[in-house]
């Protein structure tokens, strides 16, 4: 099974979430692939997606075998968490490291970047985000980041530092949405599922 973690501000619509949901789709696996809208409470988020997870081990998931997490940006740091937590597989792609530091600047209400629905960031937010800060991996091979250089977001350097010594691939240029994500499609799903990559 995937678990796709979107962003802050993101959704399911947003174009890596689609690409992957299609080229689960595409290998007959639709059924294993779980993309929920996460509430902008951490906290709430977290309930969501760990119940998730609990309903699955009831129809027989064994999460240290068949459970991998992808997290992008926020759902990066949100991933990090769950692998820890479940002794999972995780796909990071520029994952926040950081993100108590990072969300704080952030604050106040918002709108989605799919939706026009407004959303407030509240203070208590920065605290629950503080809560759910694990320690670097300790095994490393079930790890792959995906970072791009050319992230205007996110310091991608802190992203290849926190996860040395996993899988990795570094993209020379790209952004945080990694709008060329197409190419690395394959190299991911092949992660994600414990199949050979063949570039």
């Amino acid at each position: 099974m995937i678990l796709y973690l979107h962003g802050f501000r993101s959704s399911p619509q947003s174009a890596k979430a689609q690409k992957l949901a299609q080229a689960m789709h595409d290998r007959g696996l639709g059924s294993n692939w779980l993309c929920p809208q996460l509430p902008a409470s951490p906290a709430q988020a977290m309930a969501l997606v760990h119940g998730l997870i609990e309903n699955a081990r009831k129809q027989g998931l064994q999460p240290g075998r068949d459970l991998t997490v992808i997290g992008s940006s926020l759902g990066g740091y949100y991933a990090a968490h769950l692998a820890q937590r479940w002794d999972c597989r995780a796909v990071l792609l520029n994952p926040v490291i950081h993100a108590a530091r990072d969300l704080a600047t952030q604050v106040g209400e918002h709108t989605q970047f799919h939706s026009e629905e407004p959303f407030v960031f509240l203070p208590e937010y920065v605290d629950e985000l503080a809560g759910l800060a694990v320690d670097r991996p300790s095994r490393p091979e079930r790890y792959f980041l995906l970072a791009a250089t050319g992230d205007e977001v996110l310091d991608w350097r802190e992203m290849v530092q926190w996860y040395a010594g996993c899988a990795s691939r570094i993209i020379c240029g790209s952004d945080h949405g990694i709008s060329d994500f197409d190419r690395w499609l394959p190299e991911v799903m092949a992660f994600a599922l414990h199949a050979p990559h063949k570039p």
